[in-house]
This record gives structure tokens, C-alpha cells and sequence, in this order.
């Protein structure tokens, strides 16, 4: 018997969605930062066993859509639930409710199984946790809850084993020996948003987008040319900081996690363009992949 099914991860920003997916997956697929909406696609993770393959699919935390960006990410939610076989609903601990009524009504008419995750776990105490757990069975009573921390990998195995519990008896989607649906691409450009979210303040980490336009990997190393897109001339210049130094460290940074990630050496190439107001283009979202 061999048992495989989707199991998507959603709830508010910063509750640690992509932390979770990375911890189940053993990759770090997802970028991790304290800043909100740091997670745009929805990016799949396929753990495999010989029994068993489990694609889990980390999406954006769900926000009220300012903009045709946010639009588009909030887009890759609701398809979260279109072909969930398990939903994993996220929470932290002193949170209330989810920003979003219309997709808190299809966690809790969900017809298929629902794992309320109650993350962080770490950051309470005793009493705190057991209001929490009262307060989420009420409020969602179609969902088994567990207590955790996602970062410190508790109860993670518990949650993984009944995940393996609920799935349907299938054959794999996928080949046995694949990691996720992204290309190498995906996963530089990734990589580099996330030393910007860590660098950069205020608007501008919201503002980039990264284009990888070379990719060529020979024996002992892959060199690279990435974009980082902005919207405005200003912002060109605060990314690249004096004498080049602001995005130079964004490189060096970059290269490093790469190197991990690809297992050789790297050469990353980095170069900034403007490109007005790409976030409200639908054809300029479509091509970053945004627009399903």
C-alpha cells in the first residue's frame, strides 16, 4: 500500500508557515525572515518514503490585498484549498482570529481533515497555552490541534506521523527522488530577496522582485546573473548603497547560502534595474509567475 497527498499550509503572516515546511521538508525551500508577507509563491515540498510521498505546499500569509502583487498571492491561497487532501492551519500563540473571514469559513466547513498547528509554543507558559487550545477548539471544533514550535522542532514528528495517518491511499505525483516543483532558478532569486528583506527597511524589500537571466553550471561551479528589480530610481540607489557597499553584501551573503544549497562553488553576478510600478503590471506579473 502506498499513500501520497497534498498537505497545504496556511495562515497569517509571520506564524511560521515556511519555518514548518522547512523543518518537515529537511531543505530550506521556504525564506525565513521576521518580516511580513515574506512568502509571495506558493512553493511545494515533497518528503518521500518508501510507502509514502507527502507534497507540502507553504503559501503567502493571508492579508487584505492592497495592491495587484498581494492580489495575485492571495490568489495562491485559495488554491491552497482546491486540492488539499490534509489542511494545516496556522496559528500562534495570543493570536485571535485570521485576517481573512471568508477563508476562516472554509477552514471550518472544510469536508476534508484539518490540523490546527499552534505554533511557537516556546514564547508561553502553561496557562497561556491551555486558553489558547480552549479558545481554537471552539472557534474551529472540525480541527485536531497540536501544540508546537516549529523552530525548535517540537511535536513536529507528531504532526508528521498523523499526517501520514490521514492521507489517501495513491500512488506518487511525483518522481520518487524530486525535492519540489521549483526550478534551480526559483531558488536564487529566493535566496537574494531574503538577504534584502534582512537588509532594507520600509517599503524597499516589498518593492523588488529578482530576475535570474543566466544560469549555467559546469563540474566545479555554477555562475549566475540575477537582476533586482525596483520600481523606482530612488530605490535603485538605496539598494546599492555607497560605492556599490549595500549591494555587495547581498552577494556575499547570497553566494554563501547558494553554495550550501547547490553543494559547489557560485558566481553571482548582481545588477539592478527599474521597473515602474511592476507590482500593479498585470503582464510583468505574469512573468515573475504570480498570475496563475
Amino acid at each position: 500500500m502506498h499513500k501520497a497527498g497534498f498537505v497545504n499550509i496556511i495562515g497569517n503572516p509571520n506564524v511560521g508557515k515556511s519555518t514548518l515546511m522547512n523543518a518537515f521538508v529537511g531543505e530550506k525551500l521556504s525564506i525565513i525572515t521576521s518580516k511580513a508577507q515574506t512568502t509571495r509563491h506558493r512553493i511545494l515540498g515533497i518528503v518521500n518514503g518508501a510507502d509514502f510521498q507527502v507534497i507540502f505546499s507553504d503559501t503567502p500569509g493571508i492579508i487584505k490585498p492592497a495592491y495587484e502583487l498581494q492580489e495575485s498571492m492571495m490568489d495562491f491561497v485559495k488554491s491552497a484549498f482546491d486540492d488539499a487532501d490534509v489542511l494545516i492551519y496556522m496559528v500562534e500563540i495570543g493570536e485571535k482570529e485570521l485576517k481573512d473571514e471568508a477563508f476562516f469559513k472554509k477552514i471550518t466547513n472544510s469536508k476534508i481533515p484539518v490540523l490546527l498547528l499552534l505554533n511557537k509554543i516556546d514564547t508561553s507558559n502553561q496557562e497561556q497555552l491551555e486558553t489558547q487550545v480552549a479558545l481554537w477548539s471552539e472557534k474551529v471544533p472540525n480541527a485536531e490541534i497540536f501544540a508546537i514550535s516549529a523552530l525548535e522542532g517540537f511535536q513536529v514528528q507528531e504532526v508528521f506521523n498523523r499526517i501520514i495517518e490521514l492521507l489517501p491511499e495513491s500512488p506518487p505525483f511525483y518522481p520518487k527522488d524530486q525535492l519540489t516543483d521549483k526550478p534551480e532558478r526559483f531558488f536564487v532569486n529566493e535566496t537574494i530577496r531574503e538577504k534584502i528583506l534582512l537588509h532594507y527597511k520600509k517599503e524597499i524589500p516589498y518593492a523588488v522582485e529578482i530576475d535570474t537571466e543566466e544560469f549555467f553550471e559546469e563540474d566545479d561551479i555554477i555562475r549566475m546573473r540575477s537582476v533586482i528589480m525596483v520600481e523606482r530610481d530612488t530605490q535603485k540607489g538605496i539598494i546599492i548603497g555607497h560605492k556599490g557597499s549595500a549591494l555587495k553584501r547581498v552577494g556575499i551573503e547570497a553566494r554563501k547560502d547558494l553554495e550550501k544549497f547547490f553543494g559547489k562553488q557560485v558566481h553571482l553576478e548582481l545588477y539592478v534595474k527599474v521597473n515602474k510600478n511592476w507590482r500593479s503590471n498585470q503582464q510583468q506579473l505574469k512573468r515573475f509567475g504570480y498570475n496563475q
